[in-house]
């Protein structure tokens, strides 16, 4: 194990993040429990401790204390409403703060991966952080100009060349380039958790890939070129495939990979197939981060009933990451 513990993101505290990260701490044993700490607000991680009746106590990462508690990294952050189900800017701005507070643990060699629990983007966005999301956010905070969102499940892996925009502009990024970059970017990815030659499939964008024009161009004339090129570098790639079949074939063992076109397409096969289990992976960043693949739930929020079988599926998947850190 790394000495760099893994660092959680608690997410909005006003969602299940803080459940869902009790919940999957409190079935770790001790020894396995103190390689995390919890990024968030002490108080709201104690109140989802009663809220899920849990034997579980918290302590300040590196303290005096009980070991088999939870690590926590508290972030003051003033006016926090003090329960559960609320949409609220300030939520908004303590989500954004225990991000900033993980980057610069991770950039710092600090931590070893960051697991984020979810944040709500309305709230994100009324506290001035005006991002899509956790990936554009983790993009900006460690300045690269672009990123790349997989989601990984125990038989299905969807890397997406587009994610959170218009359908219009998904087609507008759809570039021979950046077909390329995902290429490789997943390629690289997958050879990093140990598959020496991954299969990758590129999915087409439009129906039966354009057939020969008639349903459009674009797959001839923007998918096909990305694909040829990586190709040439040596990288097992075929595609465009039919989006209406290509997700059947990998989850039935054919592909170790598909490139998804935009965010629906990619999203709602994984979701089918893996709800409890895929984990929300950044590619393309300095630092490595997954995630939980759902919302932050405020209408469960604060009942103790949120499954926290994802949250579990997220810190094994940070575990594989932090035990093939890149050296920097």
């Amino acid at each position: 194990m790394p000495e760099q513990p893994i660092v959680i993101t608690m997410g909005d505290p006003s969602g299940v993040g803080a459940e869902v990260t009790v919940k999957a701490m409190a079935e770790l044993k001790p020894q396995e429990r103190a390689r995390y700490a919890v990024i968030g607000d002490h108080a709201t991680l104690e109140r989802a401790v009663r809220a899920c009746d849990l034997d579980l106590s918290l302590r300040p990462q590196g303290g005096d204390g009980d070991t088999a508690a939870l690590q926590v990294i508290d972030v003051p952050v003033d006016g926090l409403p003090g329960r559960f189900g609320v949409l609220s800017d300030t939520c908004g701005e303590a989500s954004f703060r225990y991000i900033e507070k993980a980057v610069e643990l991770a950039t710092s060699d600090a931590a070893s991966c960051i697991v984020t629990a979810p944040i709500n983007k309305a709230a994100l966005n009324a506290a001035g952080h005006h991002y899509d999301g956790h990936t554009g956010m983790l993009a900006h905070l460690t300045g690269c100009k672009t990123s790349w969102m997989l989601l990984a499940s125990p038989t299905l892996n969807v890397l997406h060349v587009s994610t959170h925009v218009s359908l219009k502009e998904a087609i507008a990024r759809a570039t021979p380039e950046r077909i390329y970059e995902t290429i490789r970017t997943g390629h690289n990815h997958l050879r990093r958790m140990g598959l020496q030659t991954p299969r990758i499939a590129v999915a087409g964008l439009n129906p039966h890939c354009g057939e020969g024009g008639l349903f459009g161009d674009e797959d001839d004339e923007r998918i096909a070129p990305g694909v040829a090129k990586a190709r040439k570098e040596g990288i097992d790639v075929e595609g465009p495939i039919s989006a209406d079949t290509v997700y059947h074939r990998a989850n039935t063992g054919a592909f170790d990979l598909v490139i998804a076109q935009y965010h629906d397409q990619g999203h709602i096969p994984i979701k089918l197939i893996a709800f409890d289990t895929a984990v929300n992976v950044s590619l393309g960043l300095p630092i490595d981060r997954c995630s939980v693949d759902h919302g932050t739930a405020f209408d469960i929020a604060g009942t103790g009933i949120a499954n926290h079988v994802n949250m579990l599926a997220a810190l094994d998947y940070a575990g594989k990451l932090a035990a093939a850190r890149r050296p920097r």
